[in-house]
C-alpha cells in the first residue's frame, strides 16, 4: 500500500511517501504566497523521486496549520497527532515529544501505541518558536545558520527577561551596546527559548524518553539550551522537520 502525508507548516510543506510502512520518498519547499501551489510541486518531487505516478497513492492525509487548504489530500490530523504518530514510529519508547517549529511550539504526551494522550501548544506568541531566533539574528546582524554553532562558545549566561519578541529585540540590541559578547548573547536568545518551551511542556508532564521534532531541533545552541533546562538528554531524528509529513502518511495509511 502506498500512502502520502503532507505538512503544510507555517514556513515549509513537507511531504512523505510511504510504500508498505517503509519511507519512499520526501521533500521540502517554502510555502511562499501561494500554499497550495507549493505543496502540489513539493507532493509532484515527492513522487518523482519514488518513481511513481499521483493514481499508485491510495490515501493522502494532511497535517500541520495550513492543512484544511492543502490540495489533493483525502482527509486531516492535528499537528499533535501527527507528531505522536510519527515519532513513535521512529522511536517506540517515545513518551514526550517536543515540536518547535517556525511560529509554534508544541508538547505532547503520548503511549506506547502512538496515541496522544495530552499536548500543550504555544501558539501566541513567537518567542517560543523560530521565528525569535530568526529576529535576534537580524537584531544581531548574523546568519540563521551561525546561531546555533555560536552559542556553544558562550562562556556566561546572560538573561534575556522580556517575553515579547519587539521587547526582546530592544533588549538585544541594548546588550550589544554595552559590549557583551555575541556569542553570549546568541546563548541567552536560546535559553530563552528553551525557558518557554520547557514551562510550556511541564503542564502536560515530561517522562522519558523525550524526542524534540521540528525545524529548531536542527539548531545545536537550542538542543543544548533545552537540555540544560530540562536535565535530561533528547532524541532528535535525523530529520526532524519531516516528522508531521511521516505521522500524516501513517494515519493515512491506518484510513485506507
Amino acid at each position: 500500500m502506498i500512502t502520502a502525508g503532507i505538512d503544510m507548516g507555517a514556513k515549509t510543506i513537507k511531504v512523505v511517501i510511504l510504500n508498505d510502512g517503509q519511507v519512499a520518498s520526501k521533500s521540502i519547499l517554502l510555502g511562499g504566497l501561494d500554499t497550495r501551489d507549493s505543496a502540489e510541486k513539493a507532493f509532484d518531487e515527492a513522487l518523482q523521486s519514488a518513481r511513481l505516478s499521483f493514481d499508485e497513492i491510495e490515501h493522502i492525509t494532511a497535517t500541520g496549520a495550513g492543512r484544511r487548504g492543502a490540495p489533493l489530500a483525502h482527509d486531516e490530523v492535528t499537528e499533535v497527532g501527527a507528531d505522536a504518530k510519527g515519532a513513535t514510529f521512529l522511536f517506540p519508547a517515545a513518551r514526550t515529544v517536543i515540536d518547535v517549529g517556525a511560529e509554534e511550539g508544541r508538547g505532547i504526551r503520548c503511549d506506547g501505541h502512538g496515541k496522544m494522550v495530552d499536548f500543550v501548544i504555544n501558539e501566541k506568541c513567537a518567542a517560543g518558536a523560530g521565528a525569535f531566533t530568526e529576529a535576534m539574528a537580524r537584531a544581531l546582524e548574523l546568519k540563521l545558520e551561525e546561531m546555533g554553532e555560536l552559542s556553544l562558545q558562550a562562556t556566561k549566561a546572560v538573561p534575556i527577561n522580556a517575553q515579547c519578541t519587539v521587547f526582546a529585540e530592544s533588549e538585544v540590541v541594548s546588550l550589544v551596546h554595552a559590549k557583551t559578547p555575541k556569542v553570549d548573547i546568541v546563548r541567552a536568545v536560546h535559553d530563552a527559548i528553551a525557558s518557554r518551551i520547557i514551562s510550556m511542556v511541564r503542564r502536560v508532564g515530561v517522562e522519558k524518553e523525550v524526542v524534540l521534532i521540528g525545524g529548531m531541533a536542527r539548531n545545536i545552541g537550542f538542543v543544548d539550551s533545552l537540555k540544560r533546562g530540562l536535565e535530561m538528554d533528547l532524541v532528535v531524528p535525523e530529520e526532524p522537520e519531516f516528522v508531521g509529513a511521516l505521522g500524516a502518511a501513517l494515519v493515512a495509511a491506518e484510513r485506507a
